[in-house]
């Protein structure tokens, strides 16, 4: 019923910039958090950055005051703007949304991932 869809990753030269982003659609009241989230080969998936509806914003250790999180809501997406770009920044980066639906259940969704590649 939801559909959480990233875009922006790629490949880019370690202190270059990249800009993902993720739209939720479907059956969608109002999104609550929505966050990225990353995963490196033969790593657990650790968060990057979430905000709350509200607009409070969270940031892991590694990427503050590199990496930007931000969304529309009248959209339903939320973007990751990531600058100062470092090899170990490397991974394939997911969107995750708590969404409400129209029938009032809640469901915690996730993207397909999008691959970011930093080059030394």
């Amino acid at each position: 019923q939801v559909q959480l869809v990233e875009s922006g990753g790629g490949l880019v030269q370690a202190g270059g910039s990249l800009r993902l982003s993720c739209v939720a659609s479907g059956s969608i009241f109002s999104i609550n958090d929505m966050a990225w989230y990353r995963q490196a080969p033969g790593q657990q998936r650790e968060l990057v950055a979430d905000i709350t509806s509200s607009g409070s914003i969270n940031y892991g250790d590694s990427v503050k005051g590199r990496f930007t999180i931000s969304r529309d809501n009248a959209k339903n997406t939320v973007f990751l703007q990531m600058n100062s770009l470092k090899p170990e920044d490397t991974a394939v980066y997911y969107c995750r949304a708590h969404v409400i639906l129209y029938s009032g259940d809640q469901s915690a969704n996730w993207g397909q991932g999008t691959q970011v590649t930093v080059s030394s």
